[in-house]
């Protein structure tokens, strides 16, 4: 068998094995010839399942390409079920309990074509205390989380797609910090999350992350038959931008402010119109809704585990006792306002495009202790909304500065044409 160097790029790999030039085989030797280079420094890997992936690559040699995705081999957050592996959730609580059958995002991905390479690193129970997984951009650096080994899997190159999950901003932070293309799908949407642990069931949505925008729209529309899978992009002519610094919320690192002004110029010089919006009679409301469900959900759909605070790290107990504490007035006050919030982002999205503000206050803070701060995120996941995360951008040292473009949840070709003009503009001057 040839082993190859894998590609970064998921369009152009899935476009060598229609063609002939790869086999399936050779691309899945090649992921796993990468992952032994690479993991050792990143270690964004909790088990790889080497004999079932060639198997399954072998199996796919012989057949006619089926989807567009033959012979592509992808990451499942450890959150997430496949089918004779354990789902662990970064925790002692699961370990060794093993999937009876594929979650049915991974069974979706598998029947066009994919190959699960195996289980990424996700942050305990998919909140705050981190895994092994290092930066692949500086392994001093932390690679956010909680969909940690996800979002660095794909940024070392060893597969150009993995699966992630987002609660509170466990997808969008992850990609900006490690340099690469995440879609959080709406809250309810098409990527099922049936078979994801999860943590607060009005708030938990899939995600998908991939090197580039493009990428991004590629599995989207294999996944779900919405919008074409390559082809020009078509962002609207004069889009109207709603940008959003997020001061309101957090300090935002100078280069990360300096990031959102140069896209914006950019966006303007291609046309684009800026909107105004009164942000902080609008987020900080959202941000504290966001909290009180996510605690009050997490303590209920972990009660199990939080009978065993032994077993759990100080901030997950914490949480659970949080959420123990508030009251059912309380939620449903905080779901009231996620309710009226969403009425009011959705009439403004019938008068801007899209959303355009930073994926976190700053690049990836330095340290493997914690995760970075998922505020930037709040808002927009309380709401349902889907969410972008968009590479190019870099600090002075060469960290990555990732943008975030919120967008309408019947406009996902949109939020990705969007996406990748914004992209394009920041690799254009690097």
């Amino acid at each position: 068998m040839r082993a190859v160097p894998q590609e970064r790029t998921l369009s152009a790999l899935a476009e060598r094995v229609a063609t002939g030039e790869l086999s399936p085989s050779e691309v899945i030797g090649g992921a796993l010839e990468h992952l032994d280079r690479t993991e050792p420094e990143v270690r964004a890997w909790v088990r790889v399942d080497r004999t079932g992936a060639l198997s399954a690559a072998r199996q796919l040699d012989g057949a006619p390409a089926g989807g567009p995705l033959h012979g592509i081999p992808f990451g499942v957050k450890d959150i997430i079920d496949v089918r004779a592996l354990p789902t662990e959730c970064g925790s002692p609580l699961r370990r060794g309990r093993v999937a009876g059958a594929d979650a049915p995002l991974v069974e979706a991905l598998r029947k066009l074509g994919a190959v699960p390479l195996g289980k990424t690193v996700t942050t305990e129970f998919a909140y705050f205390s981190p895994g092994p997984t290092r930066n692949p951009h500086n392994p001093a650096h932390t690679p956010g989380g909680s969909s940690s080994g996800s979002a660095a899997a794909v940024a070392a190159g060893v597969v150009p797609l993995a699966l992630g999950s987002q609660t509170a901003g466990s997808l969008i932070r992850p990609a900006a910090y490690c340099g690469v293309a995440g879609f959080v799908a709406p809250v309810g949407g098409p990527l099922d999350t049936t078979g994801f642990v999860g943590l607060s069931h009005s708030l938990d949505a899939a995600g998908l992350l991939t090197a580039t925008v493009a990428d991004l729209r590629y599995a989207y529309a294999a996944l779900t038959g919405a919008g074409p899978l390559g082809g020009t992009f078509e962002p609207p002519a004069h889009p109207r931008l709603a940008v959003w610094p997020g001061t309101e919320l957090a300090e935002i690192a100078a280069d990360m402010r300096a990031a959102l002004a140069l896209a914006a110029g950019d966006a303007v010089a291609s046309g684009a119109v800026l909107v105004e919006v009164d942000w902080p009679a609008r987020t900080p409301r959202l941000v504290e809704a966001h909290t009180t469900v996510m605690a009050y959900e997490a303590a209920r759909t972990l009660a199990p585990e939080g009978a065993r605070p032994d077993l759990l790290s100080p901030p997950l107990n914490e949480l659970l006792a949080h959420g123990r504490s508030i009251t059912t007035g309380d939620y449903h006050r905080a779901l009231s306002v996620a309710e009226e919030g969403r009425a009011g982002m959705l009439s403004l999205l019938t008068d801007v495009d899209a959303v355009l503000g930073p994926a976190a206050p700053s690049p990836a803070p330095k340290g493997l202790a914690a995760t970075g701060s998922p505020v930037l995120s709040r808002p927009w996941q309380l709401l349902g909304l889907p969410a972008l995360s968009v590479p190019g951008h870099q600090d002075r040292r060469g960290m990555p500065l990732g943008l975030q473009l919120i967008g309408h949840p019947d406009r996902p070709e949109q939020l990705f044409a969007l996406g990748h003009a914004v992209e394009q503009a920041a690799r254009a001057r690097q």
